[in-house]
């Protein structure tokens, strides 16, 4: 690209966060979480439903460079920073996540039933920790509306499909908790470019009972009962111990899974990695926790899958993404493809842009013509 162009781009990406950091973010940060999240959704939504608005948002924020695209399981993106689950739970701002600069986003989690989720509050803000508590416990319109709204749209990104079982006490038991992780799937195999089962919300009914590799064996079988020839990832808890993740591997080679989203959020606030990363007093007991603490338990998942495996699946990061050198740290690790949220809440939108630029630094000073080339090599 050129040079100037990069430049111009770069002072772009320093005024938008110099406006988020000084203007946007202090007022969010004063109003409740949960209500400036349905805030953004709605406006996000409407700023997505016509060419003219979805034009006016791309202007200070789209950032393209060859040296990011890749083709991976047939699925080609433009770049490898994606918009993770839990934040567009009801696919209700597909149409906009492109002009903000996403190369590709994942939509849900979507469950089997409707499901208004957990008692608020639910969600807070470990200001700083630079993370979140959430709790909203699959938070969903169900599988049938949000397929039916999805059906016949025309994504200019690739999108993936998150499903997991719904959030009641009917689901804890294991084959009815099956039985809706399938009715979800059935509903939505036939939308975007690959679909991701969720295993490891930590706020739902009854645990999570599918990381244990016999109860994951059956729950992968009757999914493959439904034919469906489009990429199916896992995304796993980063609170698994060793034996654990290496009977989920087990299992995973003896199905269809494309690759793993390493990870989810952490519930394990006895983790001496998770304990010397929070720094707020008032870490609440229930929820998960995003953001900076998750950063080096995601980042460890990734390593390990990736070398226990020799690199056989693809692996997808997520948990701290805050910078460049943040996603960068994934993709040696390991990752082909990065997913964020809470990075983008404390820095602010401009943020993708400028990681996406980042990451060209990063490859070019290190040799590399293509950031496929970077995947596991630390």
């Amino acid at each position: 690209m050129n040079p100037m162009k990069e430049y111009l781009i770069k002072i772009r990406n320093i005024a938008n966060r110099i406006l988020y950091k000084n203007i946007a973010k202090p007022i969010f940060f004063r109003i409740d979480p949960e209500k400036v999240h349905d805030a953004i959704i709605f406006l996000g939504k409407l700023l997505g439903s016509n060419r003219v608005t979805r034009f006016a948002v791309s202007m200070p924020f789209a950032y393209s460079n060859r040296k990011l695209e890749q083709d991976i399981l047939g699925i080609k993106f433009k770049n490898p920073i994606g918009l993770a689950a839990g934040f567009d739970k009801n696919a209700d701002i597909v149409k906009l996540l492109p002009s903000i600069g996403f190369g590709y986003a994942e939509v849900g989690s979507v469950t089997g039933e409707p499901c208004d989720g957990n008692p608020k509050p639910r969600l807070w803000r470990l200001k700083k920790s630079k993370g979140l508590v959430v709790y909203y416990g699959l938070k969903s319109d169900g599988c049938e509306k949000i397929a039916e709204k999805l059906k016949k749209e025309k994504f200019n990104i690739p999108i993936g499909i998150s499903v997991a079982k719904t959030n009641c006490r009917l689901t804890a038991d294991k084959n009815e908790g099956i039985r809706d992780y399938v009715k979800a799937f059935s509903a939505l195999k036939d939308i975007g470019e690959y679909i991701t089962i969720n295993i490891s919300c930590p706020n739902a009914f009854g645990g999570q009972p599918f990381t244990r590799a016999e109860d994951l064996d059956d729950l992968l079988t009757e999914i493959e009962k439904v034919p469906c020839d489009k990429p199916v990832f896992l995304k796993l808890a980063p609170d698994l111990n060793v034996k654990e993740l290496n009977n989920i591997i087990d299992i995973c080679g003896k199905h269809r899974i494309s690759g793993f989203i390493c990870s989810n959020l952490t519930k394990d606030r006895k983790n001496e990695e998770i304990k010397k990363h929070l720094k707020d007093a008032d870490v609440k007991t229930v929820g998960g926790i995003s953001g900076r603490p998750v950063r080096n338990l995601s980042t460890k998942l990734i390593k390990y899958i990736y070398r226990e495996t020799n690199g056989r699946y693809v692996i997808i990061g997520c948990g701290g993404v805050f910078s460049a050198e943040d996603a960068y740290e994934k993709i040696k690790a390991g990752a082909s493809l990065i997913q964020l949220i809470t990075g983008m809440i404390f820095e602010g939108p401009q943020l993708i842009s400028e990681i996406n630029q980042g990451l060209v630094v990063l490859l070019e000073k290190d040799g590399y013509k293509n950031i496929s080339q970077a995947v596991g090599e630390s």
